[in-house]
């Protein structure tokens, strides 16, 4: 399978080009960064198997047009326009990109008309099963008060994170909510108590931390924790590099991680 990495100089695309180095079944066919990267022309990695060389470029249509599936973890403008050269070329893409608005969410689902789409906050196994934990949890301690911490590295611009908020979305969806109905970002100020139902979000944004979720369920006698640790993030790409394979054989569609893991 040839696979094509955007945002390869990122901290996600280094990690993504050591697993898919590593992959038996893959070869990077493509490597792209935004126009005008001072590592424009550079060697990203050694073709596996290939004897050839893949270079940093900004040429999309080429890298998109020459690989069997793009993953993608860079910005929601670079996404939205990646995939729709992606819909343009017939290719499958994994999108990890974090910070999409629900208009960016409804451009993806309308490319996904024509290809195949994996959309994940986090493409970390242990996170999916988190969230597939959460829905199982919201419905048995409906009555439970729901705080949800993150914490990630200093240099993280999106808060609460993605896979907070897709943790809120699925406890709220498991209760028949709407997250943007009962969510509470921010208690500065408020001189009032919790509201009933509500779901609690707080940020952590400090040093080298790679991703740290905490859910508390909180009841009267009780407290039920569902915690996830990342401490490298080759679990985020070992994760991608799984959706490639199940989405390069999809059919058109929007999904997601669960759908990757056979949850649904």
């Amino acid at each position: 399978m040839k696979i094509a990495i955007a945002g390869a100089t990122g901290r996600m695309g280094r990690a993504l080009l050591d697993a898919a180095g590593a992959a038996d079944d893959m070869v990077l066919s493509g490597a792209l960064v935004r126009p005008g990267h001072p590592a424009l022309g550079q060697e990203a990695a050694l073709l596996a198997g290939g004897g050839g060389v893949v270079r940093l470029t900004d040429d999309v249509d080429a890298v998109i047009g020459g690989c069997d599936v793009l993953i993608d973890f860079t910005s929601p403008a670079a996404t939205l326009a990646f995939a729709q050269v992606c819909a343009a070329a017939g290719r499958p893409a994994v999108i990890g990109t974090t910070g999409l608005s629900p208009d960016d969410m409804e451009r993806l689902r309308a490319h996904a008309g024509r290809i195949p789409l994996v959309v994940a906050a986090n493409t970390s196994v242990g996170v999916t099963l988190s969230l597939h934990l959460l829905e199982i949890a919201a419905r048995v301690l409906a009555d439970a008060d729901v705080e949800i911490v993150e914490a990630h590295h200093r240099h993280k611009v999106d808060a609460p994170s993605g896979t907070a908020l897709a943790m809120g979305r699925a406890v709220a969806q498991a209760r028949g909510q709407r997250l943007e109905d009962v969510a509470v970002y921010d208690r500065h100020g408020r001189r009032e108590p919790r509201a009933d139902g509500s779901i609690g979000f707080a940020s952590i944004r400090a040093g080298e931390i790679v991703g740290d979720h905490r859910v508390m369920l909180v009841g009267p006698a009780e407290r039920l924790e569902i915690v996830h640790v990342a401490d490298n993030r080759r679990v985020f790409a070992d994760g991608a590099l799984r959706a490639a394979r199940f989405v390069k054989t999809a059919a058109p569609g929007l999904y997601d991680m669960r759908d990757v893991l056979g949850l649904r």
